[in-house]
């Protein structure tokens, strides 16, 4: 069936007129603060606790605006003996965001979770050359990072998880075998003042001898053995 000569236009129409009965809202920005998404991409923050220097964020960045500088220090060894370790030391991590396009690439690569999303926006600059933001300001806006949200219910345990509750439930299960079975229970060693001998303290033929021990002492030659 052809269409209706004009219905295209009366559609249009229609929609005109509910937009114009409906009630204008306008956000009074900066008074009122906007509702952002919470996984919206404002600015990038760094924790730099987790950073290791690894470099991939700036190899994968497109736009190679992201500039890291960092000098390696010996770690002494830990036993005599033991061989020196070096280590990598963050000197410098910056983000130039006049370049960044927001892909989010490097928060994806970095093995170390050390670059998270900030829903923080307010960050204009009247100068270019300010978008620079060196490693102090990433890191204030790391405590703007939203909490991530809860598993669902119905998900996956985690194989990590998984793996150490099957762990503590394996030894859990073990001790208490061990205190149920007889003859397997740790055995109580009293102390000296008590006169009682533990595993620790040999009798017999075996304990020590001398001015201040309880065993006879071996008898001189000539009283009461034989020479």
């Amino acid at each position: 069936m052809p269409p209706i000569p004009g219905s295209g236009l009366a559609k249009g129409l229609a929609v005109t007129l509910r937009t114009m009965m409906r009630k204008s809202v306008t956000a009074q920005y900066p008074e009122v603060q906007p509702d952002l998404p919470p996984r919206t991409r404002g600015v990038i923050g760094l924790f730099e606790e987790n950073c290791t220097v690894c470099m991939l964020c700036a190899r994968e960045c497109p736009d190679w605006c992201i500039y890291i500088d960092s000098h390696k220090e010996t770690i002494p060894a830990a036993a005599p003996g033991g061989r020196e370790r070096s280590r990598n030391v963050l000197d410098r991590f910056a983000i130039d965001f006049s370049l960044c396009m927001y892909c989010g690439i490097c928060i994806e690569v970095c093995p170390f979770d050390a670059l998270f999303w900030s829903p923080e926006f307010e960050y204009a600059e009247t100068d270019i050359r300010e978008l620079t933001h060196e490693r102090d300001k990433l890191r204030e806006w790391m405590w703007t990072v939203p909490a991530p949200p809860a598993l669902d219910p119905a998900a996956e345990e985690p194989k990590e998880i998984a793996a150490a509750r099957k762990t503590a439930e394996k030894q859990a299960a073990s001790r208490a075998q061990e205190a149920t079975t007889p003859g397997t229970a740790p055995e109580t060693r009293p102390g000296p003042d008590r006169g009682e001998t533990g595993p620790d303290r040999p009798t017999g033929p075996d304990r020590p001898t001398g001015p201040g021990s309880a065993g006879p002492a071996t008898p001189p030659p000539g009283e009461g053995g034989t020479e």
